[in-house]
């Protein structure tokens, strides 16, 4: 298979769907598009009703191009990470895994355009956000939630009003940004550096004020993260977890047990937000972001330090916190429902708590003058 084989195969994929995020090979299935959050097949023209084992193989290998690096980690992790271009049509961060005995690959459409917070919609506080000096910022959620967007749009803020120095280290670069007010150096995993905790280690030579790491993997980054945080940088960062207490708790983990009170109080001195993101269906096709908000004040710093108790969670910080711009998923999927952004039935299947979201949404129907239960006729029996 040559270069144009995959360009065309790539190309045919992006113009069969609208709205679409992900492309995907897996064996025993058509090439497939992720549009709206659906995956959908696609026809390239000629049969291929299911992908077979080599065909696979063959396109997986082509994207690797026989990096040595990338070919070590997937048989020996099982997996590797590579972005390509497609020239003039769009730019890809792929995951090649192995699965059995096959190869599958998922390809992350890249937007080349630096979105701003009011293009996407994000809530004011994002507009905070650039204004801190130090400190930890972490942006949560499962893989695909719009993370990265919503980080490069906070990033961009920063560049159109500070002139400071911005080490990004990605895996890989998502997002281009130009010179503004910021000088931005973005290097990329593989090539510019070979870890993230080397890569960030060696970041603090370089004089930055901001500093992106692409995600936090394991202990070290998260180590030498908390030691920049901690010297007057600000470092933005992503995390796999759902929730706020998760990720603390997630982080803590990360550390032997006899270090957990340092690492408390250290986290405790350094977290600034921690904005955990879901992308929900949206009416009328696409999705839209929902947010959970949590802003660092004398409660969230107890409540790290000592742990969360009974009536002082983080949940319950952020319910009280809504004067600090704080909010929590089930506030935020309310809202969306009451703006009309999503369904009733896409606010209940996403809800933290469903008995919350109903009554939020039976509070909206009541101010629209809607019913708010199918039940008719009730009578009372005397």
């Amino acid at each position: 298979m040559k270069q144009q084989d995959i360009d065309y195969i790539l190309t045919s994929m992006l113009d069969s769907h609208k709205d679409i995020s992900d492309l995907n090979i897996t064996v025993g299935k058509p090439p497939q598009v992720e549009s709206s959050g659906e995956l959908k097949a696609v026809d390239l023209g000629f049969p291929l009703p299911e992908i077979t084992p080599f065909q696979a193989e063959i396109f997986a290998l082509n994207l690797i191009r026989g990096d040595r690096r990338l070919m070590r980690d997937l048989i020996e992790e099982g997996s590797c990470d590579v972005s390509y271009e497609l020239h003039g049509k769009a730019r890809f961060r792929i995951n090649i895994f192995s699965q059995g005995n096959h190869y599958s690959t998922v390809l992350r459409k890249l937007e080349d355009k630096v979105p701003t917070c009011e293009e996407l919609g994000l809530p004011k506080v994002f507009h905070e956000i650039p204004g801190e000096r130090n400190g930890f910022v972490l942006f949560v959620g499962a893989t695909g939630t719009g993370k990265t967007t919503s980080l490069a749009a906070v990033l961009d803020e920063i560049n159109e009003k500070r002139p400071v120095h911005v080490i990004t280290l990605e895996d890989p670069v998502e997002y281009r940004h130009s010179h503004k007010e910021a000088t931005f150096n973005q290097r990329e995993l593989g090539i510019d550096f070979a870890s993230f905790a080397n890569g960030l280690r060696a970041a603090l030579r370089q004089a930055p004020k901001v500093i992106l790491v692409g995600e936090m993997r394991d202990r070290e980054t998260m180590e030498i993260g908390m030691s920049a945080a901690e010297t007057g940088h600000l470092v933005f960062s992503s995390l796999h977890t759902m929730n706020a207490g998760q990720t603390i708790n997630r982080i803590i983990g990360m550390f032997p047990l006899d270090e957990e009170s340092q690492i408390r109080a250290r986290l405790a001195d350094t977290i600034r937000w921690i904005i955990c993101q879901k992308l929900l269906p949206k009416v009328g096709g696409g999705r839209v972001a929902a947010f959970e908000i949590l802003k660092t004040n004398l409660r969230v710093k107890d409540t790290i330090i000592h742990g969360e108790s009974e009536g002082k969670t983080f949940q319950d910080i952020i319910e009280a916190g809504h004067p600090f711009g704080m909010v929590t998923f089930d506030e935020y999927i309310i809202r969306l429902y009451r703006d009309g952004l999503i369904t009733e039935e896409t606010a209940l299947s996403y809800a933290t708590t469903k008995g919350v979201v109903g009554r939020g949404i039976d509070t909206v129907k009541s101010e629209r003058g809607e019913e708010t239960t199918a039940i008719k006729n009730l009578e009372v029996e005397w």
